[in-house]
């Protein structure tokens, strides 16, 4: 199922919020992974290879978040639509991109989460290379993430060379809603996530009040792993 676009919702009543409420470092990655990729940009499934293995797998929740692309949104949402029709259990889908972004001088990834598909805020994000200019600053993407109905969350905050802390502290100032807390930093075969740097993490998210997600930033093969 799809929910959560355009006209039937603002950001503060996302529903995509209530599902991340209940995300901890369990749910990744057998209940919920809101951070993978296709062919759509530089991952190894093809689309209906990726929602095949995540229905077989038993997911309940998931967003395709391919650099500068959804371009595999409205396929997988078909696939899922014609296995829902015939009884099949399938997971709800929700629109995903990730977006190169400058915060704190710094070059970091956004994930847009629950956006409405098409829409005319995110199109010089959604042209399979990273904005420039004004455009690249991480207050416009929080901006058309938000304009597009979705929710904007800081990607892995412990991947960069500046700190976790002052990055979050800098997408909560800029109006971010979360940030992935859980994640694989050690980049096992399979997914498990990082306790000390992620505990970190979890706590100034929870303490700012933000949401926080997981996700295995899948590029080959199998979704359990990166």
């Amino acid at each position: 199922m799809l929910v959560g676009w355009g006209r039937v919702l603002s950001v503060e009543s996302h529903p995509l919020r209530e599902v991340l409420r209940d995300v901890g470092p369990d749910s990744c990655p057998d209940i919920c992974n809101f951070h993978c990729h296709t062919q759509c940009s530089d991952g190894s499934l093809q689309p209906l290879q990726l929602i095949e293995q995540a229905t077989e797998r038993g997911l309940s929740h998931l967003a395709v978040t391919d650099h500068h692309s959804s371009a595999s949104f409205l396929p997988m949402l078909d696939w899922l639509n014609q296995r829902r029709q015939r009884g099949d259990k399938v997971p709800t889908l929700w629109s995903g991109m990730e977006i190169s972004a400058i915060l704190r001088g710094c070059l970091v990834h956004v994930l847009a989460l629950g956006f409405e598909p098409g829409h005319k805020a995110l199109a010089v994000y959604n042209s399979g290379d990273a904005a420039v200019g004004e455009d690249l600053r991480a207050e416009s993407v929080c901006r058309a993430i938000h304009e597009a109905g979705g929710l904007a969350i800081l990607a892995h905050p412990g991947r960069y060379r500046v700190g976790f802390a002052d990055l979050i502290d800098a997408a909560a100032e800029l109006g971010f809603d979360g940030g992935e807390a859980w994640y694989d930093y050690d980049m096992q075969t399979r997914w498990s996530w990082s306790p000390v740097v992620c505990e970190a993490i979890d706590r100034r998210l929870k303490n700012l009040g933000l949401l926080r997600t997981c996700g295995t930033d899948s590029h080959g093969l199998n979704l359990e792993g990166r």
